[in-house]
Order: structure tokens, then sequence, then C-alpha cells
């Protein structure tokens, strides 16, 4: 039988078996935005089209040729997020969070979408986790979420990134630097894409930023940006340095990092594996100044940046990250007949209502059956429930990793479970190669 349709390209299924994955990191990196005193924010999935235009900029790749952007039926453009930016500083604007302590530091997991040609590490819809932090103009906050998003790799376990900086300026001394790429591509006009062409007049830092073979060798020997800094930015990134050699965080300077959105001001930079290819850009990031008052808002300098999770994945695969082992059914209950389908019933409720997951037959199968299915499950232990097991109000609770058995109360079933489970959890641990009578020593079941 034909399947009536596939997903569509450029997305993913996430199967039972390794969403696990997705929630470890997940959870690390709220976690570890916690701890540096960020809170999680929520965006809507789609903005209007304008938001985009403005914020992230009409001569970027991703306004130009990647947003998914449609009428509504109300003749509105729409657009689906394609970074996560700009929905966080649109809503730090219209919920008036502008008015409330200052820096306000925000954290989402999000989803966002990209019309490209899918590819290792690029996706159409792709996951981020991103920071932004509103209202902090020193460098401080700079070297901040750099080290926040070192901390998260640190904690995940990921090594051989390498951490690449820049300053791109602010627009007083970019308005300089703009001059000068305008005269240094202007030789090379013909020979540039049709796209750059028109970026040469209207944005030129755009170029160093193309993707055309021939357009990158042309940039390899462009100005760069440092040497047109001014004393305030070359102050403010200095400055930046010195903290990330305080903190032990090592980096390269790269005067060709610019980032691929216009909101960009002062300080840029990505974290950079080797170990998934081309797409190895897993973190990047900024500072951007002039986001808020180009959205309407009053001057507020802010910074943040984003993580891709898909891209994160595959380096912590390729480098044999450890995983939390995926969760399996504390208990699996086989019950054969009504009494004891019902006795089923009631101590799955009475075990979930204490925190353990338990699980039992849907279909009714036979106990042989019930057994195959918990082994798949991977369920820690199990117990079987006849007319016999509710007449006696016994059964057997069984360890399925070692076999071992311990007949239980059925009234005071969960208070036995956690005991024996707790009792073999125990025999476990170690001081100095040799096991401890844990329940002695702390003279528990007294």
């Amino acid at each position: 039988m034909a399947l009536i349709t596939k997903a569509i390209k450029g997305t993913n299924d996430v199967l039972p078996s390794e969403v696990h994955k997705n929630q470890y990191i997940e959870a690390i990196c709220i976690s570890a935005a916690e701890n540096f005193g960020y809170k999680e924010m929520r965006t809507p999935v789609f903005e209007h089209t304008e938001l985009f235009q403005r914020g992230v900029g009409d001569t970027t790749d991703v306004v130009q040729k990647e947003m998914y952007t449609f009428d509504d039926k109300g003749g509105r453009s729409i657009t689906l997020r394609p970074e996560g930016t700009a929905g966080a500083a649109r809503a730090f604007l219209e919920n008036g969070l502008s008015n409330g302590a200052l820096p306000l530091k925000i954290c989402y997991l999000t989803s966002c979408y990209r019309y490209e040609k899918p590819q290792a590490g690029r996706l159409r819809e792709f996951h981020q986790f991103g920071v932004e932090c509103f209202g902090a103009s020193s460098p401080l906050a700079d070297a901040e979420i750099i080290s926040l998003a070192n901390q998260i790799f640190s904690e995940l376990g990921v090594k051989d990134l390498h951490l690449e900086i820049n300053s791109i300026g602010c627009p007083e001394c970019r308005a300089q630097y703009h001059k000068a790429l305008k005269e240094y591509f202007s030789q090379y006009k013909d020979r540039l894409c049709g796209t750059c062409q028109e970026r040469l007049e209207r944005n030129p830092i755009r170029l160093l930023d193309c993707k055309s073979p021939e357009d990158k060798e042309i940039a390899k020997d462009a100005p760069e940006i440092l040497d047109y800094l001014c004393d305030d930015c070359r102050e403010h990134f200095e400055k930046v340095k010195s903290y990330l050699n305080a903190m032990n965080i090592e980096y390269t300077v790269n005067p060709r990092i610019v980032r691929g959105l216009d909101y960009y001001t002062k300080t840029v930079f990505e974290f950079i594996a080797d170990s998934i290819g081309a797409q190895g850009t897993v973190c990047g990031g900024g500072r951007y100044d002039g986001l808020i008052e180009e959205l309407g808002g009053a001057k507020t300098p802010s910074l943040g940046f984003g993580m891709g999770l898909e891209r994160l994945q595959l380096v912590m695969d390729a480098q044999g990250c450890d995983y939390p082992a995926p969760a399996v059914p504390d208990l699996f209950i086989a019950a054969i007949g009504d009494k004891a389908k019902l006795a089923a019933v009631e101590l799955a409720k009475d075990m979930r209502e204490e925190g353990f997951s338990a699980v039992y037959d849907l279909n009714e199968r036979s106990i042989r059956a019930q057994m195959k299915y918990a082994d798949k499950l991977g369920a820690k232990y199990s117990v079987v429930i006849g007319d016999d097991e509710v007449e006696k109000n016994k059964a057997v609770l069984k360890n399925m990793s070692t076999g071992e058995e311990n007949e239980v109360d059925l009234t005071t079933f969960v208070s036995a479970f956690y005991s024996v489970s707790m009792d073999e959890q125990l025999k476990d641990l170690e001081i100095n190669g040799e096991s401890i009578d844990f329940k002695a020593l702390f003279g528990l079941g007294e």
C-alpha cells in the first residue's frame, strides 16, 4: 500500500527512539541559561513580513531568497520566522518589557523556516536555542553571552569547537568601511553575481557574505573592517577580548565574519565545528544596538545568539558524546482475566500517582505475548497478575535485567516496589571497590 504523501523536503521526523537526545540538549540549554539569569519566552511562529524586512534587512539572503512568505485570507503579508531575534525584539517592545528592569535576559527554543537547499546540517525547518539580552551596552555583556554558549558546549561534552570573533563597528565607522568596500568591489562589478551587483550600491558589506564561489574569491582581498573601527568600537572590542582572556576562553579574530543579518553592530562571533563538513557554524551571534530603535522603540543596546540544535546534535553524534539513556517503564503489568485487568488498572494508577511509570497491555494478548512486549519496551520490572494472584493478594515482582524475583503484597505494592528497587540500586553502589550495606549504614528498614 503506497503512502498518500511523505514529509516535505528539508524537514525531519524525530522518532520516539531519538527524541530523548533532543530533550537532553534542550534541557541543558535552558538550565545553563537560567544559571546566567535568563528566563524563557515564547513567540508566534509567524509574523508580519515587514518585521523581518526591517529587522533582518532586505538585502540579506534570508529576506531576498529564503523566507517562507504568503498572503493570509485578509490580504496581509505573513512570514514564517526565519530566525528568533526579530520576533523576540517585537515582543519586547509590544509588551512594554522595555519599561521594566534592564537588562532583560530572555531565552527560547524555537522552530525556524528557510527555503534553502537541504543538506547535512541545513534544513528548511530547523530548531534553535537562542538568548537575547536587551538593554546592555557594556562589553561585559558580549563576553558573558559567549561564555554562556561555551558553558552549554562544555556541559554537553562537545569538544574541538573553535570560536571566531570580529567587530563590524557602529553605523558611523561602518560608513567609512562601506565606502572602501564600494571602491574595491567596483573594479570587479562585471564579474559579480546579479544579487551582489545590486548590493554593491545598497549594502556592500553583504558582498562579504555571498555564497558564490567567484564572489568569495574576489572578496578575499577586500578591505578589513578592523582597519576602519572608530575609537569607541575599537576600545569595546579590546575589552571583549580582555574579558574572554580572563575567562580562559580561546578565540581567533576573524575579520571576515559579518554574519548574515543586517541588524548586527560591533561584536559578532561564531562557534565552528570541523566534524560536520561545510555547514560547521553551530552557534552565531553578536550585538545589535540599533534593532530596537529600527522597530520603533527607544535606543536600546542589545545582543544575543542563536544555536542550531540539529547541527549541534550532528556534532555530538560525530564526536560520540554521551546522552542519558531513553526513559523506559519502571513497571510492566501483565494481566490475564477480567479481575486481573481491574487489578492492573488500579495498580498502574497507584504507581503513577507516586511518580513511577507503569504500563500494561492494551491489546489483551496472552501472557507470553505480553512479556515479549515488556522486553521490547525495556521495562525495568514486571509483575504477572492472574486470578490466583488476585485471590491471594500476592504477586511476584521480577527484575527484568537480573531475573531476581520478590513476592510482594498487592495491597502495599507501591511501597514494596520502592523498597525492592532501592535495595537493588544500593547493592550496585561501591566505595573503594567494596559493596556497602547502605541500609545498615543509615539505619534504613529497621
